[in-house]
């Protein structure tokens, strides 16, 4: 006999035919506290990232390079740019509100352009290391990648983080360029990187989920 828990929270037991039904209550009896734990943790979570969704109102924070900043709807006063980060602060043109998440994510992405870039050009010459290629992608849960042609990728959510964090994901994939795997030879060439490499490795793994808009 088997149990799942569907999407919609219904669970379904697969039993063979002709099951006695005494059978199948002891084992639904059986699994009752794990169906309870299951249900539990995914209504956290359903509640966890509804709280999480941004409201682009004034007061709300928003992440970049580790700090969280608030955000301050105002007149721009005719400028060209609907969003700048000035003083301590997020400002934001209140005529484009219903722009909000779109002009967020084009700002996040041109940051991380310029970042990326630059941070990768300086650990290309500490390691020797040189990759063919920069691309800055909208991928939420894989930070960074190597391609098997030594082409980096780096999700725009990465200017979230602290600059630290920023600078182990671009050794991680620098190194992939001369070992492409998670080898223990991988592991200690990010060692020789950077010591305490476990550190941000682990950040990530603690605050990876806030990473959303």
């Amino acid at each position: 006999m088997t149990i799942r828990i569907k999407v919609d929270g219904a669970v379904e037991i697969h039993v063979p035919y002709k099951t006695p039904q005494r059978e199948i209550d002891a084992f639904f009896k059986d699994k009752t506290p794990w169906v309870k734990k299951i249900l539990m943790e995914r209504e956290g979570r359903l509640r966890s990232e509804t709280a999480q969704q941004k409201q682009f109102i004034s007061g709300e924070r928003f992440l970049y390079l580790g700090e969280g900043y608030p955000l301050e709807l105002c007149d721009m006063n005719g400028r060209r740019d609907a969003l700048i980060l000035s003083y301590g602060k997020f400002l934001f043109d209140e005529k484009r509100a219903g722009e909000a998440k779109e002009i967020f994510v084009n700002w996040y992405k041109k940051r991380a352009k310029e970042l990326f870039t630059e941070r990768v050009a300086y650990y290309s010459r500490q390691l020797s290391l040189f990759p063919e290629g920069i691309k800055i992608t909208s991928a939420f849960s894989r930070y960074g990648s190597c391609s098997p042609k030594n082409h980096l990728s780096f999700t725009w959510r990465l200017v979230m983080v602290p600059l630290v964090v920023i600078d182990y994901i671009i050794i991680h994939e620098l190194i992939h360029i001369k070992v492409k795997n998670h080898s223990k030879e991988f592991w200690e060439s990010v060692r020789i990187a950077m010591p305490d490499f476990r550190t941000h490795k682990r950040w990530l793994k603690e605050n990876g989920h806030s990473l959303k808009l």
